[in-house]
């Protein structure tokens, strides 16, 4: 399927690895030229240059903090006038609520919330201008099922998703979606990481607590970053014109409720 979007720029946040790389690949691959963001140099510019490897796309990397009102100014300056913004950060750390001070929810809400409606707030009026735009919200499957542990993650999430459910329907008419991805276990280095805290903390070998993981799936497996990219890619497409302002799960059927 030719997704229609040639030619178009994007921005991509946390795109150095993990599900922001998925995606970020996936435009790529349909023409797309990207703007990359990440902290961490080194491993920004090495995915740049695969990405530029395998589809020949004009490929952008700024290395900068997203969460800092510098951090998306150098972005913006990168990459102006997107027609497609990919908003994703890293998830907060889990915990007991009880153990959370207010400078851990301000990161949080910081991180999750208000830093993707800033620039959100930077694109959007641009795109309804041009009469097309796609805006996708990389948040977590939390948003759906909360987490008992991730209760800065269940919190700064949901607060995005309420801000969304309202923005999409305002802005529907000028061409622009607004739609929210909901990871579930996807085989990242995120999730490699919080295996091995599970391993040592539990004090079970790492395969056992991946098998124990891997068996609360029906679809019996990780998901993977290039199957999460190409869905966000489609969100991003022409065809996805009429979808706006909803939560599109991607758990391999983990999430157990009908609705």
């Amino acid at each position: 399927m030719d997704m229609g979007i040639a030619g178009r720029n994007a921005l991509v946040c946390a795109a150095s690895k993990g599900l922001g790389r998925g995606c970020a690949q996936a435009l790529a691959a349909e023409g797309v030229n990207v703007t990359i963001v990440a902290r961490t140099a080194e491993t920004l510019e090495s995915t740049a240059a695969a990405i530029r490897a395998t589809t020949g796309v004009d490929v952008i990397a700024v290395a900068c903090d997203i969460t800092t009102p510098e951090g998306r100014a150098a972005a913006l300056a990168a990459c102006p006038q997107p027609d497609i913004l990919v908003n994703n950060a890293g998830g907060p750390p889990p915990g007991d609520f009880r153990d959370f001070t207010h400078d851990d929810w301000l990161r949080a809400l910081e991180a999750n919330m208000l830093t993707p409606i800033e620039l959100i707030k930077a694109t959007i009026d641009t795109m309804s201008a041009r009469g097309f735009g796609r805006i996708v919200n990389i948040t977590s499957s939390s948003v759906k099922a909360p987490i008992d542990v991730l209760g800065l993650s269940n919190g700064a999430r949901s607060g995005l998703t309420g801000f969304v459910a309202g923005v999409a329907r305002k802005v529907a008419s000028t061409g622009v979606t607004i739609n929210n991805l909901l990871p579930g276990l996807f085989d990242t280095d995120r999730i490699g990481a919080t295996f091995e805290a599970q391993s040592k903390g539990q004090n079970l070998p790492l395969d056992e607590v991946r098998r124990r993981r891997m068996a609360t799936i029906p679809a019996g497996r990780f998901g993977t970053p290039d199957e999460f990219g190409r869905a966000c890619a489609f969100l991003c497409s022409v065809h996805a014109g009429y979808i706006t302002g909803q939560n599109w799960l991607l758990d391999g059927g983990a999430y157990p409720g009908t609705y």
